[in-house]
């Protein structure tokens, strides 16, 4: 890559908060970072108004209705931005020779192709779609590994672990000393309503989170700590440490975003305030350091900071990701499918809170132990555990 000319960026989700605020920092240093593709699934407005301001050379709608809409309004605005269509746009433009970097933002499975393909041509991959590595691990990793890509996580967690850690922690994982990764979580907005209330919970109540600014299904996995389930398997993907080291601190502050417990006594800890557009910054900048907007942060004015174990019978969801994760194979997948099917389900009310882990479970006594050692058998095990999880979210709505 030369350093003369500015990253060549494309950005998968670019309407939605990781993207918007990836963009917030692009525009911070146009000199350094330029948008060559900018991506949406059906919000065209949107990706509309972010065409006009910069300039990418592709942009990619997830149906040909939003395209169609885009590729005429941009027409009509004078726009030289090329309008495309579908996954294999996806993947093209991720993929793409002139591509340096992709920030990988799109959530759930349908991330998953382009994402690698990013990946299996060397790119500078920003993993925000934690889905990568929950349904492909091993896969993904070796596809970073034989195309030399670089991988930098952005997820607030995995990046202040990344932080923490010697540069050369993957390469020589039993070198340094570590003892244990250290994830923070918030505990959503449900930490302390009495478990009583939880079968009561509504999605706006759900989607209400503390401290970050998020859209309505990672809300939700906040709200059930399935995100941070989903973030125990990416940690273990990302450093090879295994589910036994790595432990969750319940940090109702999200001020230390993760540590890092060495043999020697040591806990690295990464602080900041709790706004994306730090970790994006990092990784867009990395090794450097740039501005990112973020507000410089006051520990007077934190003034405490507190930290809880987690408690598995008021997150059972939690439970399930380190169970998923020690069973290896389809498991972490089918976990994966289901979750998404059954918080889709709530947010449309067709079943209730509680019910989320319970269609889970379900689909992983079912479907665990489908075999996952290509893109096909992932997509196979993904379809799969979601046809299972409708017919276990009928069964509740029946009931």
């Amino acid at each position: 890559m030369s350093s003369t000319r500015p990253q060549q960026l494309t950005v998968l989700g670019a309407t939605g908060s990781i993207g918007v605020s990836t963009l917030d920092v692009v525009s911070r240093h146009p000199h350094r970072f330029t948008a060559f593709a900018l991506t949406a699934s059906r919000q065209w407005e949107k990706l509309h108004a972010q065409c006009l301001r910069f300039a990418p050379r592709y942009a990619v709608m997830g149906d040909e209705a939003s395209a169609g809409l885009l590729r005429q309004a941009l027409k009509d605005a004078g726009s030289r931005t090329e309008v495309l269509c579908g996954e294999q746009a996806l993947v093209d433009v991720a993929s793409h020779a002139d591509v340096d970097a992709v920030m990988a933002a799109i959530v759930g499975a349908a991330g998953l192709a382009p994402t690698l393909a990013a990946a299996r041509t060397g790119k500078k991959v920003l993993l925000a779609n934690k889905e990568a590595l929950v349904l492909s691990g091993q896969l993904f990793i070796d596809a970073v590994e034989k195309a030399g890509a670089t991988l930098l996580p952005i997820d607030s967690e995995h990046n202040a672990v990344f932080q923490s850690l010697p540069g050369d922690f993957r390469r020589n994982p039993g070198s340094h000393g570590v003892r244990r990764v250290l994830l923070t979580a918030s505990g959503g907005p449900f930490r302390e309503t009495p478990l009583s209330q939880l079968e009561q919970v509504t999605p706006e109540q759900a989607c209400a989170h503390p401290n970050w600014v998020m859209g309505r299904k990672i809300s939700v996995d906040s709200a059930t700590m399935m995100n941070k389930g989903l973030e125990v398997i990416e940690a273990h993907w990302l450093f090879g440490v295994p589910a036994e080291r790595i432990e969750v601190v319940v940090h109702p502050q999200s001020v230390i975003h993760s540590m890092v417990d060495y043999e020697d006594g040591s806990v690295l800890a990464q602080l900041g305030n709790p706004d994306m557009r730090t970790p994006i910054a990092h990784a867009l900048a990395w090794p450097d350091r740039i501005d990112s907007g973020v507000k410089a942060l006051d520990l007077f004015e934190v003034a405490r900071m507190t930290f809880e174990r987690p408690d598995f019978s008021r997150f059972p969801c939690l439970a399930l990701a380190y169970e998923a994760l020690r069973a290896g194979g389809a498991a972490a997948a089918v976990l994966n499918a289901a979750n998404e099917e059954a918080v889709g389900a709530f947010l449309e009310r067709r079943i209730g809170f509680l019910r989320i882990p319970e269609v889970i479970a379900a689909c992983m006594e079912r479907a665990g132990g489908l075999a996952v050692d290509s893109l096909e058998s992932v997509l196979a095990a993904d379809a799969c555990a979601r046809e299972y999880a409708r017919k276990e979210i009928r069964l509740r709505q029946a009931a």
